[in-house]
């Protein structure tokens, strides 16, 4: 049998041969039949996620939709995370070459001196002069080690699960950054809506002021009720002040979401819409949630690239075979280097294996296995967290909805409280104190509302980042797997 056959056939088998190490198996995660916190619980509205994944789109905002778009394009924290899945992707590459034989070449030009000893005999030149002489060579050579115990195809296998853990990984920091961005996005128009609200209760305190004042200068209250009056006309401009100081910083924040300086970016201040409303996405089977969410998907791929490695560290108890060859010429003449008389060949094989080295191997094999266990239990971690954060945000919205029912009544009764405070003081009937205490308690009152509001916004957000968001993971980069083979555990 000559070379070629032999080489194919080893490439055969190094392609189809048994791969050592355990044949990955996902491991059980605890799932529940159901969500707990959803029985009962009827949301207020129901949207379903657009196709394209663009999840921000059940809110129907034009401007959140802009913003969005803008996160895919220029967030950095996505640049790094595609480098990364970029990276992972190129040593998939370099793992695969490792099936086929490497090809190298050289030219080489050499000049040296020597002694001449037929030279020194007859001359009885004993001195450093020397016979100088070029050389020249040129070869082309190559090396292969067929995978035959199949320890490259679990590199590739390991190197392809990484890659996805990365493709997940980056779809993760997308969804997070898109969460954060509409986090951001809502709170700052909840603070467009308190401070229109503040305005004009400054501007109804400074009515209250002026009235007073003139009631003063007719001698009708006394000066205690200007200075109550005064003190709460600046309370409420105050509270004015710092909403719109947290909209700036909010804004900040969205600019560099969206990868842009904050000099960028001015997002106008909008009039209160009714329009605000708190969508709620169906949360389908918990099973799914094993597939949707991208963190989780990256902890089940973690779990087979560490199932990989307990392969290629038990690989360490095979020798590797390695298949060298060379062809060239060599010559002290340039212009006849190329011929048969200066031809130089070689054709060899190198079986080398660990004989003994007081366990090393056992322990490394040890050491992956461990590995491999803390992926196992990291990943049941990660899926038990990911129902805790579906379920709490149920309980949240369910919970925030049913305050926010009991906060308008409240807040009607307030503005009943105030109304009648007010006719009471111009009646005469009680203090001014007691008109001061009333509207304060009716302002506390809406801005628990804005709050109550705005948690439910934040909450929503939350579930659909809870539950994978828009991400499909049958559209996420895919990593082509290592050559088909009949892998069996050794």
């Amino acid at each position: 049998m000559n070379l070629r056959a032999i080489i194919s056939g080893l490439l055969v088998t190094s392609l189809c041969g048994c791969a050592i190490g355990p044949d990955y198996r996902r491991p059980d995660a605890p799932t529940p039949n159901t969500y707990k916190e959803q029985a009962g619980w009827k949301p207020a509205a129901v949207a379903a996620m657009p196709d394209s994944g663009a999840w921000w789109k059940i809110y129907n905002d034009p401007v959140l939709d802009d913003l969005e778009a803008q996160v895919e394009v220029d967030n950095q924290n996505l640049k790094a995370a595609e480098a990364a899945y970029r990276q992972a992707e190129a040593l998939v590459d370099q793992a695969r070459a490792s099936y086929f034989p490497s090809l190298n070449y050289s030219l080489d030009r050499t000049r040296s001196s020597g002694m001449s000893i037929s030279n020194s005999a007859i001359t009885g030149n004993t001195g450093g002069g020397g016979h100088i002489q070029n050389q020249y060579s040129i070869s082309l050579g190559a090396s292969w080690v067929p995978d035959i115990w199949g320890k490259v195809r679990r590199e590739v296998e390991s190197d392809v699960a990484h890659a996805e853990a990365s493709a997940a990984d980056l779809a993760g920091a997308r969804l997070s950054a898109q969460a954060s961005l509409a986090t951001d996005y809502f709170q700052l128009r909840i603070d467009d809506e308190q401070a229109v609200m503040l305005d004009e209760t400054v501007s109804a305190y400074q009515q209250s002021l002026q009235i007073t004042q003139n009631q003063y200068q007719a001698g009708i209250v006394s000066e205690a009720d200007v200075a109550s009056a005064q003190s709460q006309l600046e309370a409420a401009q105050a509270q004015a002040i710092n909403v719109r100081l947290q909209r700036k910083l909010l804004e900040h924040a969205i600019a560099v979401l969206a990868g842009k300086p904050p000099a960028d970016l001015d997002i106008q201040a909008l009039p209160p819409k009714a329009s605000l409303t708190v969508p709620v996405l169906p949360t389908g089977a918990p099973s799914t949630l094993l597939e949707r969410r991208p963190d989780v998907v990256s902890a089940e791929r973690n779990m087979a690239a560490a199932n990989a490695q307990v392969g290629i560290a038990e690989g360490g108890y095979f020798p590797d075979l390695t298949i060298s060859a060379s062809d060239g010429f060599d010559s002290t003449v340039l212009h006849n280097l190329i011929s048969a008389p200066n031809r130089v060949w070689a054709v060899g094989a190198e079986l080398a294996g660990n004989l003994f080295n007081f366990g090393a191997t056992h322990a490394q094999v040890k050491q992956a296995e461990a590995a491999y266990d803390g992926t196992v239990a990291d990943y049941r971690q990660t899926v038990l967290s990911a129902f805790q954060q579906v379920e709490d945000q149920l309980a949240t919205l369910r919970e925030l909805e049913r305050e926010a029912e009991v906060q308008d009544e409240a807040l009607t009764a307030a503005k009943d409280a105030t109304r009648i405070a007010r006719n009471q003081y111009q009646a005469g009937i009680v203090a001014y104190t007691n008109v001061v205490v009333a509207q304060t308690t009716e302002l506390n009152e809406e801005q628990t509302a804005f709050t109550i509001r705005a948690n439910r916004l934040i909450a929503s957000v939350a579930l659909v980042e809870a539950l994978g968001g828009g991400w499909d993971p049958s559209q996420a980069p895919k990593t082509e797997p290592a050559p088909a083979a009949s892998t069996k555990s050794n």
